[in-house]
Order: C-alpha cells, then structure tokens, then sequence
C-alpha cells in the first residue's frame, strides 16, 4: 500500500551493485550456491546468490490473504513486486540493490513517455511482438482497458489507488467500462493505433512515468474480464502465468510458453512453477524461511520470537537483511470522527504515546526508528522535526491531559483497529492502549485480518464512524519514491473512497490539497520537495495521524534460492522478478 504495502525508496547501503555470490550458483564450489552464507545484509548491497539456472519450485507463503492477485484491484506493496511475474506494467523498476533498485525503467513500453503540453499529455509506445499467454497481440486499447476498470469502477473494483480518475481529463464524470457500453471508453485516453498509448490530463504531472509502473497498466484483455471475478482467470502478460487459484488457499504458476525474452530485458524465467500458501500461521511462515522452504510473501519481516531466534545466533544472523523500507508505522486519527474532529482532541493523543514502549512492542530499534514526522528521512521532502515532542519520547501526561481539557473533556471513549494477523501490530496498538488510559483516553483493541482491513473494516469510512474507531494502525510506503508518491493517497481529501480507503484520517484540508496539486505541476525538484516538507508541517500541526516509527524491515533470507536482492522498490522486500532455486 499502499498501501500499505506500496512502492518506496530505502536507504539500503551502497548505491553499487555489488555481487555478494559467486556468479555460476549450481558450481557450488564456494557453497553459496548450494545454500550457504552470504553475510549479514548482503542483500541490501548487492545480489546474492546470483544464478541463471533453470528449474525447480520457489514457494512463497503469506500469513493471511492478500488483497487480490488482481493487478487492477490490489494495493499492498508485496503484490505490487508479485504481480510483476504475471501482469506488465507500462513502467517498472529495475531489480537491483541500493539506488539501483528505485532505477524507473520501460516494462511494456518501449521507452519512457513523451511528455507534451507542459507535462499535461503523455504518449508512450509499446514493444512489437508482445502476446499473452494465449498468443494473442497485446494492443494499446488492452492498457487502455486496464486503466479504465481499475480506475472508474470503483463499486466493483475498489482497492488500488485513483489517480487516474482524479488526473485524466474528464474522470471525474466518467463511469468505468461495466457501465459504459460504449466503444470509446474514456476519451483522454487515447489510442490511435495498436502500439501507441496517449494520456491527456487536467494539469502537469511531472512524476508520471512513476505512475504507470503501478500494475493498473498491466493490459487486460475486455473480453476476458468479468469484474471481480477475474482474479480466477487472469491472461498473463508477464513470464508466469495461472495454473490453478483456490481462493484463501492457495495460487500456483507455471512458465508462460508464449513469453518471448526478446520483448523482455528484465525477466529471467527460471522457476518451473511458483507456489503461494496462503493463511499460514506467522511462526510456521518463518520456520520454513529459515529452513529454506519457503520466502516470505509479506516481506514485513520476522516475528518477535524469531528475531530474537536469529540476532543472538551468528549462523542465522549471517542470513538476515535489516534495512529502512521508506515507510512509516503510524496510528491514524479518525478526523470526522466526534470529539476527534477537535484538534485539541488529537493533540491530547499525540502527547499521550509513550512512542518508546511502541518501539518496543515493534521488536525495537532493529525495527524501526522512533518517528515524528509523515515523510520518512528517506523520502524526498523530509524535514527533521517534532511538534509533539516528550522527554525521551515518552509521552507526557500532564501536556496530553491540557489538551483534553481544551477540547472540553476529561475522558474519551473510542475504539482502535490493527490487523489480526500481524502480531506486532496488536503488541503496538496495545502499547497505545497503556498510554492513552492514563489521560483519560480509553481505547478498545479490535482486530481484523489484513486481506479485509482496507474493504471491509478500517478502510472504509462508513463503518469507522458508525463503530466508534477514532484511531487505526497503519503502515504506509511511497507509491513511488517522492513526496507526493508517499502523500497523496494518505493526506488529499480527493483520495478518501467509501472502500478501499487509505486516507483513514479522513484528513480534508484545503491548503493541503491546493499544496499536492501545486507540487506535481512543479518542474524544479528543490522547489517541488519544498513543498512537501510544507505539507508534512501543516498534517502535523493538524494532528491528523501519530508518526510512530520509521520502519526497517528483518528479513530472514533462505539460502536456498537464488537473485535475492532486498529492493528500494517494494519496502526492503526481495525483488520477486527473478528468483530461482539454488543447486542441492
């Protein structure tokens, strides 16, 4: 995510790519190819296990669901990276270690866009000899199509991001392909032949390559779709493609045979099949992590007890990758939401948290560093500052209950949401719970699954508001690595949707929306990083949400798979493009 797991920039070492194992992987003679240490956070320089070699499984296991393996209708970072192997976005990033890995490459397109009329159009031509798994031609007017359901039909297809809608000329009005029966579809997207892809927009864009690296460009084929139900037959655009879904349980890829490597500069192929468990219990998830069965498809990190299983271990700490992810861990304030729609209400839980405690149930600082701000230190528009600022970030009670008092109360009765599934976050949400009590602040903890928690429950404003929830736990990553990439979907009033909503503050001010809009209409990088630092202050003097950490992820990196790389592009996550299975 997005949401949360969305795309974000992270502070990962050296910028070089450095190739921590031996080039010919199945030689075996150094061992790393054969399954044995690399070193501590080999990864996050470099690749390790570097390998061409063909064959085998790679399993991945997640301990819930993921949103939709749909890429028009998913929002969490990790399936952003997957869906990659199957869906061909216009744009992607370049698997790489450090800097390398927020490297903004063509995918689909032959190139970068062209952009005209002061960064209002853009134009992008697609690669010759692209097919689907069926061999079909992949055409413009498949993007196209793409864009549209993705984008314009929100009341089937709810869970990625609106930019689109809110950019493109005329998508305000709009109504998504399932209601328009027409042959035209929107008409700022244009198609003038079978190649060419032309976006007309309200205002300058000037990050919109960035933009459509998102899978909604991914081409979906109209005659194949069927709304919601087309995550039980998606047409592959990438190297794999379905073999079988059972929803909630389990997906299983194969080679796609009509993938040509020549229409493709980035994929590999190596797996024969690719395996995804679904709603594995977190611990058994990092059982099989260390046992080299199975890599984490969450890409959030290892749980508590097997943290503490694998620093105090020197063997098992060699295969580990402890890295910023350029995302935040923070506790959305419901601004709509009585008496929280009184800044003085806000403020009174801003100085409330112990952030200390909330680091500590986190895993502590090998998981994230105490946070103040929106922005992360790695995110461009980044200020250092503290407008809630405690003793030792401890909160202070006397200041907290101040503010309670101004906001004409003396005790608060709410409910706070975190996901079921993610222990550390209830741990942390409970902290919050400790803190708020002793002003006066009574919070109640409920909990629900992470494949839910944006459609169902927290996400959507309806049911905040009528349940009492004035705070939810959140995590966030940029969309792509700039401050408007981080922000936009968070703070911009125009971003709130009755499902699938990530503005979980329902945070609507004006000055904040006019300064978003302004900034990615600005050419001048310095000018336009200037103003999300304005934005940063002004959501922080709102008190709209409560920074709580800068997070770094833990990973356990199996040794017995090969190309891991831990990528600035997807959270410190490995990048999922091209790994394989090392020699036994």
């Amino acid at each position: 995510m997005r949401r949360s797991a969305l795309a974000a920039i992270a502070a990962i070492g050296s910028a070089t790519l450095l190739v921590a194992g031996c080039s010919k992987a199945d030689d075996n003679k150094d061992g790393n190819g054969g399954g044995s240490s690399a070193a501590a956070n080999a990864a996050t320089k470099g690749v390790v296990n570097t390998s061409d070699k063909k064959g085998g499984t790679v399993t991945y296991e997640l301990s819930d669901v993921p949103d939709s393996f749909d890429p028009g209708n998913t929002y969490y970072a990790y399936m952003y990276n997957f869906s990659r192997l199957y869906a061909r976005p216009l744009m992607t990033f370049q698997p790489g270690a450090g800097s390398k890995g927020n490297t903004l490459v063509p995918d689909l397109a032959a190139s970068k866009g062209a952009p005209s009329d002061g960064g209002k159009t853009w134009t992008y031509k697609l690669r010759s000899g692209l097919k689907y798994q069926d061999g079909t031609a992949i055409t413009s007017k498949d993007v196209k199509y793409a864009v549209e359901r993705s984008n314009f039909a929100r009341d089937v297809l709810s869970l990625g991001p609106n930019y689109f809608q809110q950019f493109l000329v005329g998508g305000d009005k709009y109504k998504g392909p399932y209601k328009d029966k027409s042959a035209k579809g929107l008409a700022s997207i244009e198609t003038p032949d079978d190649t060419t892809i032309v976006f007309h927009l309200k205002q300058a864009f000037q990050e919109f390559d960035y933009l459509v690296s998102a899978p909604q460009t991914a081409p979906v084929p109209q005659a194949k779709d069927n709304g919601v139900d087309y995550v039980k037959n998606i047409v592959s655009s990438g190297s794999y493609q379905f073999q079988s879904y059972e929803d909630g349980k389990q997906a299983v890829l194969v080679r796609n045979k009509n993938w040509d490597a020549k229409t493709d500069p980035l994929r590999k192929q190596l797996p024969d099949k690719i395996v995804v468990n679904l709603k594995v219990n977190p611990e058994t998830v990092d059982k099989d992590v260390l046992a080299g069965d199975a890599i984490d498809l969450g890409g959030t990190g290892v749980q508590a007890a097997t943290q503490a299983q694998v620093l105090t271990d020197s063997a098992k700490k060699a295969n580990t990758d402890n890295t910023y992810g350029g995302r935040l861990v923070y506790m959305a304030i419901n601004t709509k939401l009585k008496p929280f729609d009184n800044v003085a209400c806000r403020k009174a839980v801003e100085l409330a948290i112990d952030k200390v405690s909330v680091q500590t149930a986190e895993g502590g600082p090998i998981r994230g560093d105490i946070a103040s701000t929106v922005l992360p230190p790695d995110i461009p528009g980044y200020g250092k500052s503290d407008v809630y600022a405690t003793t030792g970030g401890k909160g202070d009670v006397a200041k907290a209950k101040e503010q309670l008092k101004a906001c004409g109360k003396t005790s608060i009765n709410t409910n706070i949401t975190a996901r079921s599934d993610r222990p550390q976050e209830i741990d942390a949400a409970t902290a919050i719970i400790n803190s708020l009590k002793k002003v006066g602040i009574n919070a109640t903890l409920k909990q629900y699954p992470s494949g839910k928690y944006f459609t169902d429950y927290a996400g959507v404003p309806n049911f905040a508001n009528k349940q009492n929830v004035g705070l939810m736990m959140m995590q966030w990553g940029a969309d792509w690595p700039s401050g408007y990439g981080f922000l936009q979907q968070i703070l911009n009033g125009q971003a709130i949707s009755q499902s699938g909503n990530t503005n979980l503050s329902q945070y609507d001010n004006k000055s904040v929306n006019d300064l978003l809009a302004k900034a990615i209409g600005t050419q001048d990088d310095t000018e336009r990083n200037s103003i999300y630092t304005q934005i940063d202050k002004q959501t922080m003097d709102d008190a709209a949400l409560v920074p709580l950490t800068y997070f770094k992820v833990l990973l356990a990196r199996p040794t017995t798979f090969t190309n891991l790389v831990s990528t600035a592009a997807f959270s410190g996550q490995y990048d999922y493009l091209n790994i394989g299975v090392a020699s036994k």
